[in-house]
């Protein structure tokens, strides 16, 4: 009998997950053991925003998601054109609350 070295993933996804969260910001963090990033909706005008999604990888899948991302920018871009860098954009540390003071 032979065994298939890489069975099928068979992968579901419920409908709450699947219709997805709109984030425009991600925070990432890391300790020695994983990788935290928070993907978050700002919006203009609004003094607070919530963590839509919070995802926690180890080190390995960060980095092979980053490889992955990468991977797939350059195919979009192939297919639509280069993604205009957007300047950098300044997060206050404090996210909108009052501002630290000596």
């Amino acid at each position: 009998m032979e065994q298939n070295p890489n069975p099928a993933l068979n992968i579901e996804i419920s409908e709450e997950i699947a219709e997805g969260s709109y984030a425009n910001l991600a925070i990432i963090t890391h300790s020695n053991a994983e990788f935290v990033i928070d993907f978050v909706n700002v919006m203009p005008g609004t003094p607070k925003s919530k963590v839509k999604s919070r995802v926690i990888l180890t080190p390995m899948h960060a980095k092979r998601f980053m490889k992955a991302l990468v991977e797939n920018i350059e195919r979009f871009e192939e297919a639509n054109g280069a993604i205009g860098d957007i300047s950098p954009m300044e997060i206050p540390m404090n996210f909108g609350g009052p501002t630290a003071q000596a």
